[in-house]
C-alpha cells in the first residue's frame, strides 16, 4: 500500500486525512486540471456549504447527470458533509426513464453536464419537484461560481454514520429501476474491503474509465482517498481517452469484461499498451475464459483480480485475487467469483425451502454485511423480499461454493442480463415491446455475446394476421429505452413455451444458445 489507510466513520473521513497528510501531491486530473488534496478537500468543503445554500438539508437528495467528473465526487462527499444523499442518474436513459429516476429521488437540485442539458430540457416540465438546475462544465459552466461562493463547511453534528449518502438506480424486476440506498458506513465499510489485496505503491495512479452512474465506477473512484492514490478521471470509456491515462502515469484500472475483449480484439499494439498497467481488476459480467487467458498471457506482469458484487453491496462483495487466477492446481477457479471479503457472510440456499444446501450444490447466494443497502426508496414490498427479518441479503444469483470456500455464479432467479457490465433486467424490455400492436406475448433472454459477455434478445409470438421485421421492433424498443437495453436480435415464435401454472419457460429458451452446460450466465 502508498500508505496507512486512515481511520474513517463517516466517508469523507479519508479525503481529510489524506489532504493533510499529503497537501500538495495530485488527488485528481481530469483533462488539462489537476486537483491537489488539499485543494479537492476545500472544493467538498465549499460544496457543502453551497448545497446548505441551495436549500439542501439532512436527509434530502440531489443528483448530477453528467459523464464522469470529479464534480461527481465534490458533490457527493460534501452532501455527506451535511446528511444529503446524491444520485448519480445514468446518462445514458431514454426521455421517460430519465424523468422518472429523477422524480422518484425527489432530487431538490440537479446537477447537468454542459454535454447533457437538451436531454434535461426534454423532460423539465415533467419533473415534480422543481429542481434547482445547476450546468457543469462547457461555455456556460455554473459549477465554479457556485462553488466559489460556496462557505466551506465541516461534518455538520447532527450527521450520522446511517444516513444515506450514495443512491443508485437498479432496474427492477417490476420494469421500473429501484433507488438502492447505500448509508455512509456501508460506503466506508466497501471502501475498505473493495481494493482486495491489490499492491498500491508510490507513483501509483489509478484510472476511473467506469461510468460513475455505477457503483463500480464510484466505488472506484473513492477507494482513491482510501488508498492515498490519485485518480486519472476520464469522462466515458473511450479508447483514446483510456489510453491518454495509461501514457500519462496510470497504474491501476477497473475494467468490465467488454473493455478488455474490444483491446484483445484490437490487437498487440493496444494489447501492449494496456500492458504497462501493474494491475486489472474486472468485473460486473462474467468474463469469457479465452478473453481472460489471452489478456494473461499478453500482461504476464499485470495483476488480475475479479470483483463480483451488485449495486445493493456498494459493489465487490466477493474477490478472485491474482493468487487464484495463477493457481494451477485449480484452473477451473477462472471462472469463480472468488471468496468473501472482509466481515461478510456468504449462505447458498434452497430457494424453496430456504435451507442451507450442501457444499458444491447450488443454491440462492446470500451474503450479511456490513456493505448492505438498507433498502429501496419508496419500495417496502420490494426492500422485504431483498433483505430477510436477519440481515440476510438475497442476490436472486444461483451459485455453488468449493470446499474451499470459492464462490461459482451458475445462473439468475432474476430475469437479468448483464451486457458489457450493463444491467438489464427482461420485464423492463418486456414492458416497453409488449405495447407494439402486432406482438401478442414477449420474453427476453440474454445470450452469449463474445464482445459483450451477453446480447438481449427478444423472442416474441405475432397477434393473428400481424407482424414487424426485427428491424421495427428494434427500433421501437431503442426509441423508448436506452440503446443498450433494446434487443440485438429477434426469434419469431408461435407461441413462447409455458410450464402448468403459466411461467415462461425462460431457461428452454436460452438453452439452444448456452448448451447444456451448468453456466447459464
Amino acid at each position: 500500500m502508498t500508505a496507512t489507510i486512515p481511520p474513517a466513520t463517516f466517508l469523507p473521513d479519508f479525503l481529510r486525512a489524506r489532504a493533510a497528510e499529503r497537501p500538495d501531491q495530485p488527488c485528481w486530473v481530469f483533462g488539462d486540471r489537476t486537483w491537489s488534496w488539499s485543494q479537492a478537500w476545500q472544493t467538498v468543503r465549499q460544496a457543502a456549504g453551497a448545497l446548505q445554500a441551495a436549500g439542501v438539508r439532512r436527509g434530502d437528495r440531489v443528483a448530477i447527470l453528467d459523464k464522469n467528473n470529479p464534480a461527481v465526487l465534490q458533490i457527493l462527499l460534501g452532501g455527506c458533509q451535511i446528511g444529503a444523499a446524491t444520485t448519480v442518474v445514468n446518462w445514458r436513459l431514454a426521455g421517460d426513464e430519465l424523468d422518472y429516476v429523477l422524480n422518484d429521488c425527489g432530487a431538490t437540485v440537479v446537477f447537468v453536464g454542459h454535454q447533457l442539458v437538451d436531454q434535461l430540457e426534454l423532460v423539465r416540465d415533467r419533473l415534480q419537484h422543481a429542481p434547482t438546475i445547476i450546468v457543469v462544465g462547457g461555455e456556460h459552466d455554473q459549477l465554479e461560481a457556485w462553488l466559489a461562493a460556496g462557505t466551506p463547511s465541516d461534518r455538520l453534528p447532527d450527521v450520522d454514520p446511517g444516513d444515506v449518502c450514495v443512491v443508485m438506480y437498479s432496474s427492477g424486476t417490476t420494469g421500473r429501476p429501484k433507488g438502492v440506498q447505500l448509508t455512509q458506513q456501508a460506503m466506508v465499510e466497501h471502501s475498505l474491503n473493495g481494493a482486495g489485496d491489490t499492491r498500491y505503491g508510490d507513483g501509483d495512479m489509478m484510472l476511473v474509465a467506469m461510468p460513475m452512474f455505477h457503483v463500480g465506477g464510484t466505488s472506484y473512484a473513492l477507494l482513491g482517498p482510501v488508498l492515498g492514490v490519485p485518480g486519472y478521471i476520464v469522462p466515458e470509456v473511450d479508447a483514446t481517452l483510456m489510453a491518454g491515462g495509461i501514457m500519462a502515469g496510470a497504474t491501476h484500472a477497473f475494467l468490465v469484461p467488454a473493455v478488455v475483449a474490444a483491446l484483445v480484439a484490437a490487437g498487440p499494439q493496444a494489447m501492449g499498451l494496456f500492458g504497462r498497467l501493474k494491475a486489472v481488476g474486472y468485473g460486473a459480467a462474467p468474463m469469457p475464459l479465452p478473453v481472460l487467458r489471452a489478456a494473461m498471457d499478453a500482461w504476464p506482469d499485470t495483476e488480475f483480480q475479479q470483483v463480483y458484487g451488485m449495486t445493493e453491496f456498494g459493489g465487490v462483495i466477493t474477490i478472485l485475487d491474482d493468487a487464484a487466477h495463477r493457481d494451477a492446481a485449480h484452473p477451473e477457479r477462472l471462472v469463480s467469483a472468488g471468496r468473501p471479503v472482509a466481515r461478510a457472510e456468504m449462505r447458498i440456499v434452497d430457494p424453496t425451502t430456504l435451507e442451507d444446501v450442501p457444499t458444491g450444490s447450488s443454491g440462492e447466494v446470500w451474503f450479511r454485511t456490513p456493505q448492505a443497502t438498507i433498502g429501496y426508496i419508496g419500495r417496502p414490498d420490494a426492500t422485504a423480499e431483498l433483505i430477510t427479518p436477519d440481515g440476510w441479503v438475497r442476490t436472486g444469483d444461483l451459485g455453488r461454493v468449493d470446499d474451499d470456500g470459492f464462490l461459482f455464479i451458475e445462473d439468475r432467479l432474476k430475469d437479468m442480463i448483464i451486457t458489457g457490465g450493463e444491467n438489464v433486467y427482461s420485464p423492463e424490455v418486456e414492458r416497453v415491446l409488449a405495447e407494439h400492436p402486432a406482438v401478442a406475448e414477449i420474453a427476453i433472454i440474454g445470450v452469449p455475446d463474445d464482445r459483450w459477455g451477453e446480447t438481449v434478445k427478444a423472442v416474441v409470438a405475432f397477434r393473428p394476421d400481424q407482424s414487424a421485421t426485427a428491424d421495427e421492433l428494434i427500433a421501437f424498443a431503442r426509441e423508448r429505452l436506452a440503446g443498450y437495453k433494446a434487443p440485438t436480435s429477434i426469434d419469431v415464435v408461435e407461441a413462447l413455451p409455458r410450464n402448468p401454472s403459466g411461467k415462461i419457460l425462460k431457461r428452454d429458451l436460452r438453452k439452444p444458445y448456452w448448451g447444456d452446460g451448468a453456466r447459464q450466465v
